[in-house]
């Protein structure tokens, strides 16, 4: 009997899969570089950003799940997974419009309620959006073409994550639009930064929901019977049951996974949260709970553009690394990458020059782009075709439990152990960084092109 196998997609059809992810790393990218910034504008103070955070991680972990688990049973005239990433396209847009304006609407609630809660629908509605794009991915891609696919996508993710940083500052410093505002109001550089995320997010899913086809459910049946890969029984249990049952019968390599995401993402989410008050502090001298001043808007704006760097160098790596993992194996390649983050991370704490900062940003951006790439490509190969969306989902839980563990505990630690000082946990998150170097090389990642 002939071997039955996914045909290998050129590089323009495997762009064209992944471009939508442009647009939501654009709006994911103006959250991570302004949401601190916007909630200290509307009166929170730096301990409790954390807790604001939490937002995104919780919503993740019910969210994707979810989103996965019914992406699997759907099919309609567009697809199986497009109709899900459209809605939630959609909706980061109206979130992305609305999250700046939140002072507008003081009349029925504190700013401060507003920003959170318009924080967390932008949080669900980018992870509505988020997995089924990665599930597509491992839809469409044979095996061998999956390291591939997931770096394409690593690309994108990396050039939108720039567009996105970068907007605020280039609008202020090269176009003339104010960076400053009244007390207790955006300025008119991140408020029209969102505009133009809500108009590129669109614009690009639309794209990829327009020149991607996907396969019918009985012919990814077809391609995983052929390839003799694992089944799971796909019982007659739907909803939060059948979330449960396919969480007992994860793949090994899944599990052994689940530690390295937690330190990874643990170092991630304490320098996306404390990213701004810490280099305002450290750098540019602004005393804790200043929040209006020039030196605090400029700060801001640095670290927008310190992002774009990391994320331009994410963009840059992902390009070259199938090759590195195929030389090395994917968990070497991790290892290495993680760790290079890990020691860029430490090193923000002896450097006092804005401009020395984009050091860092070279191995950090190495880390961001492998996280994004090699665990999936690693786990992508282990799961069931009828599962793929659940399993992607549920492996998002090993994302979202750790950032809800430092939500819950760091503002904390920085307040009454740190003494209020946010650069200490940039410390603490290049640590964790270096932990998950050590934890992936446990794992054996086949090297795939």
């Amino acid at each position: 009997m002939n071997q039955l196998t996914k045909p290998r997609l050129s590089t323009l059809q495997i762009f064209n899969m992944s471009l939508g992810f442009l647009g939501i790393q654009i709006g994911f990218a103006l959250q991570n570089g302004n949401a601190s910034r916007i909630l200290q504008t509307f009166g929170a103070d730096v301990e409790h950003l954390s807790l604001f955070w939490l937002a995104a991680p919780l919503t993740g972990m019910i969210v994707q799940p979810l989103v996965g688990h019914y992406s699997d049973r759907t099919w309609s005239r567009l697809g199986r997974r497009r109709p899900y990433f459209l809605t939630g396209a959609l909706l980061t847009a109206i979130a992305l419009l609305l999250m700046p304006n939140a002072a507008v609407l003081t009349t029925i609630l504190s700013p401060l309620i507003i920003g959170a809660g318009m924080l967390m629908i932008m949080d669900a509605s980018i992870n509505v959006t988020m997995e089924p794009f990665r599930a597509l991915v491992a839809d469409n891609l044979p095996n061998e073409q999956r390291s591939k696919g997931f770096s394409v996508q690593s690309f994108l993710i990396g050039v939108g994550a720039v567009v996105g940083s970068w907007l605020p500052y280039v609008l202020a410093e090269f176009l003339g639009v104010s960076k400053l505002a009244a007390e207790g109001h955006l300025p008119d550089n991140v408020v029209f930064s969102f505009y133009i995320g809500a108009f590129i997010l669109v614009m690009s899913v639309m794209w990829t929901v327009v020149t991607t086809k996907e396969y019918t459910p009985a012919e990814l049946n077809a391609f995983e019977k052929s390839e003799n890969r694992t089944t799971i029984n796909q019982k007659n249990i739907r909803g939060l049951t059948a979330i449960l049952n396919d969480l007992k019968q994860m793949p090994k390599a899944m599990k052994q996974l689940g530690l390295v995401q937690f330190f990874s993402w643990f170092a991630l989410f304490s320098m996306w949260v404390f990213s701004t008050p810490a280099i305002a502090e450290h750098v540019y001298s602004v005393k804790v709970g200043d929040s209006s001043s020039i030196d605090f808007a400029n700060a801001g704006n640095w670290v927008g553009v310190l992002f774009g760097i990391y994320n331009a160098v994410s963009a840059l790596y992902a390009l070259v690394l199938p090759r590195i993992a195929k030389y090395f194996g994917q968990s070497a390649t991790h290892a290495i990458s993680l760790s290079l983050g890990g020691f860029a991370l430490l090193s923000i704490f002896f450097i006092r020059d804005p401009y020395l900062l984009t050091l860092p940003m070279l191995g950090i951006g190495i880390a961001w782009a492998s996280i994004l790439a090699m665990p999936y490509a690693i786990l992508s190969a282990n799961l069931p075709a009828n599962k793929m969306g659940v399993y992607m989902g549920i492996f998002n839980i090993f994302i979202t439990f750790p950032q809800i563990i430092n939500g819950l505990c760091i503002g904390y630690i920085i307040k009454y152990v740190f003494n209020g000082k946010a650069v200490y946990a940039l410390i603490l998150a290049g640590f964790f960084m270096l932990f998950a170097a050590i934890s992936v090389l446990k794992i054996k990642g086949n090297a795939q092109d």
